[in-house]
């Protein structure tokens, strides 16, 4: 069983701060991280590992050169190699043109059951990737998953809901996107590390080696653009203490919520 999973390198969104002045981030001497829900569905694809024989676990990442630390950390955890590309014709890709990338990314890998990623990545939020990789790829995608197993060659997965959830089976090969309640990502292990920076594990790749469609790639191939990033301004608010004893205090309450119409 051959099984990829995309990964992307995030800016830790506990240190992120926004230039006020250009409306961006400020990038520099933020710590990055593995994006969390990547972790998910990479410790998903490694419990299946696990778990069967025969199985090789294939990342694939897109960003600038400093993204294959987080390939590095990945393979230290049980992954079997990584692809990381890594071009100026990918700068500026938003969803589509991301999507549009990691797929050229995975037929140029070929020969894959499962595709995993992670429901979506805390610099954007949008979870658009996973899904669009499978359309473009026109496979079945089973999105936020919180359980699986493979049974008798199929899928068979729990959808979560927001009130409940879905069964859903599927035949492979399929995408599936992972939430943080599927697993608990291992840490890499001392042998791990020491294996993941000895051998060349990490091939990097170019719009041309991937045949990417340059028209559908990168900033002028991205159909939406950000206009402004801005942190909101916080709330302000009004204080006071009611007078009399607290029956009085909760009569007065009531009366003031009332008045605004909140009860």
């Amino acid at each position: 069983m051959n099984i990829i999973v995309c990964i992307k390198q995030v800016p830790d969104t506990n240190e992120v701060k926004i230039d006020p002045v250009k409306g961006t981030l400020i990038r520099e001497g933020v710590p990055s991280i593995i994006n969390p829900d990547d972790k998910n569905a990479l410790e998903e694809a490694l419990r299946i590992k696990d778990e069967n024989e025969n199985v090789k676990v294939t990342l694939l990442s897109m960003g600038p050169p400093q993204a294959e630390v987080a390939l590095v950390e990945a393979i230290a955890m049980g992954a079997d190699e990584g692809i990381l590309l890594s071009d100026r014709a990918f700068a500026g890709s938003d969803t589509w043109a991301t999507s549009t990338a990691l797929a050229a990314g995975i037929n140029y890998i070929g020969n894959y059951d499962i595709i995993f990623c992670g429901r979506q990545a805390i610099d954007g939020d949008t979870a658009q990737v996973g899904p669009q990789i499978a359309e473009h790829l026109g496979i079945p995608q089973i999105t936020y998953v919180e359980e699986l197993n493979i049974e008798n060659g199929k899928i068979k997965a729990r959808r979560a809901l927001e009130d409940g959830y879905f069964i859903i089976e599927s035949e492979m090969p399929a995408l599936i996107t992972a939430i943080k309640e599927l697993n608990e990502p291992r840490y890499p292990s001392i042998k791990g590390i020491y294996e993941a920076y000895k051998g060349d594990k990490i091939k990097v790749l170019s719009a041309k080696d991937i045949k990417a469609d340059v028209n559908n790639i990168g900033l002028d191939g991205s159909p939406t653009k950000v206009n402004k990033s801005f942190t909101p301004p916080g709330r302000g608010g009004e204080s006071e203490i009611l007078n009399g004893s607290p029956k009085e205090q909760a009569r007065e309450l009531i009366v003031r919520l009332k008045e605004e119409k909140i009860i």
